[in-house]
């Protein structure tokens, strides 16, 4: 019984202290946040680009390398 209530004040105590963290917290304006957007999607774009380019040459290269030795 005493473990229960030990329990439940240890979750309370928790809470509190997550919600006095984020009070802590500096969030990021609108401004920032669509910069940020826009780099990720810059990113992942280029990035899917060159595994895009990698696919093909190998494709590529792997059909020339079947078709000499096949």
């Amino acid at each position: 019984m005493a473990e229960e209530a030990k329990k439940k004040k240890d979750r309370g105590l928790w809470f509190r202290e997550m919600k006095s963290e984020l009070k802590k917290v500096v969030w990021p304006n609108r401004k920032t946040v669509i910069e940020n957007t826009g780099t990720v999607l810059m990113c992942s774009l280029l990035i899917g680009a060159c595994i895009w380019i990698f696919d093909g040459v190998l494709g590529a290269a792997l059909d020339m390398l079947l078709s000499v030795l096949g």
